[in-house]
């Protein structure tokens, strides 16, 4: 009694090459891909207060120079009375807010004149 997997035949279609050595697919180590490292740039921040430090990054900008960071934020700065109170609509969306809903939504209500 033969198992029905040796009764099977595996079936060839003729190719139209002339070559009749049958073909099989290789594949070897040097295949196989190196992850992609995206090349860095060496980056010199500049902080609000005029400190500087370099760092790599993939960004090609050469001079970074933020506006907002720990040293005058009021989330690490809390105690600075200079930071309180200070609404910065850099954007213009609380104008833009303040035109279509009114200042009723304001934590004190400034009557303009």
């Amino acid at each position: 009694p033969q198992l029905p997997s040796q009764t099977l035949r595996r079936v060839q279609l003729p190719s139209s090459s002339t070559c009749s050595k049958p073909q099989s697919q290789i594949r070897h180590a040097s295949l196989l891909k190196r992850p992609h490292r995206p090349y860095q740039f060496t980056q010199l921040v500049t902080l609000s207060d005029g400190s500087t430090y370099t760092q790599r990054t993939t960004s090609p900008q050469p001079i970074f120079r933020s506006t907002k960071d720990t040293r005058n934020h009021p989330l690490w700065q809390p105690s600075m009375t200079s930071l309180r109170n200070v609404e910065e609509d850099e954007a213009g969306r609380l104008r833009a807010f303040r035109l279509r809903f009114g200042r009723g939504w304001d934590a004190e209500a400034v009557s303009e004149e």
